[in-house]
């Protein structure tokens, strides 16, 4: 029975579930490599350059479960765990999914509904992570990104990056994480002459987090962080009201160069 002395008063504290996106190569695994004592769910290739405790990659939704259930009955010094990558481990649902249906692909699954068996795979994959945040681990999911059509019943429709899941995952997946960020580079844009109808894209190569949602991009944050941030854990755990903020080594994406800090 609940009573006065069950309210709870003030925050609370507790790992962050993030869910970091953006597009092929700009650095995603390495962000999340420096968070504090990462190990790394594969489920593609691309770990190879980067030291970092990682299973060996899954190629299965089973494999994924093994590996979480893993995670949670060891006592281990890990305290943050990666799945790298969530639409790589979409692919292992599908099959999956249409294994159990006794279908060839998760296509042949009539009336789409494929896609909704699929979620509860997903659950239980964000039930398996949310059991290792209670036992005091980060999350980050890590994807990358695609472009959705979005039908805007106040005006014109537009596109946006999104994770590049089925609709339905990506909804569930960013309603689940406390932070969806999107890792891009930073762009300007300049007409070649004041006639011109069209600009030209132009970039320095500065990688960026964005993390408010813009028409441009999905993105949020409950941590009233600015509404761009440098590709640093560290510039992100500076805005971290737990203690457990910074990843204790340097990981630059080379293998074996590593500094201690």
């Amino acid at each position: 029975m609940l009573d006065l002395k069950s309210i709870l008063a003030g925050p609370t504290i507790r790992p962050r579930r993030i869910l970091l996106y953006g597009t092929g190569g700009i650095g995603k695994s390495t962000w999340a490599a420096n968070a504090p004592k990462s190990i790394f769910l594969p489920t593609e290739e691309g770990l190879d350059t980067i030291d970092v405790p990682r299973f060996p990659r899954l190629n299965s939704f089973d494999e994924v479960m093994e590996a979480i259930g893993t995670l949670y009955d060891a006592s281990t010094k890990y305290e943050t765990v990666v799945l790298d990558s969530l639409d790589w481990t979409e692919r292992l649902i599908w099959s999956a999914v249409a294994t159990a249906q006794g279908k060839k692909s998760i296509e042949e699954i009539g009336y789409a509904k494929g896609y909704i068996f699929a979620l509860d795979y997903w659950h239980q994959i964000l039930d398996g992570f949310a059991a290792l945040r209670d036992k005091g681990m980060t999350i980050i999911l890590i994807a990358h990104s695609g472009v959705e059509k979005i039908e805007n019943p106040e005006g014109d429709n537009y596109d946006r990056h999104a994770p590049r899941l089925h609709k339905k995952a990506s909804a569930l997946c960013c309603e689940w994480a406390d932070e969806v960020l999107f890792a891009s580079y930073k762009l300007y844009t300049r007409k070649e002459t004041e006639t011109a109808k069209k600009a030209k894209g132009l970039g320095t190569g500065e990688r960026l987090i964005r993390t408010v949602e813009r028409p441009a991009y999905v993105a949020k944050n409950r941590l009233d962080l600015p509404e761009e941030l440098p590709l640093l854990w560290d510039e992100y755990a500076k805005f971290l009201p737990a203690s457990k903020s910074a990843g204790k080594q340097k990981v630059t994406g080379k293998k074996g160069e590593t500094t201690n800090v």
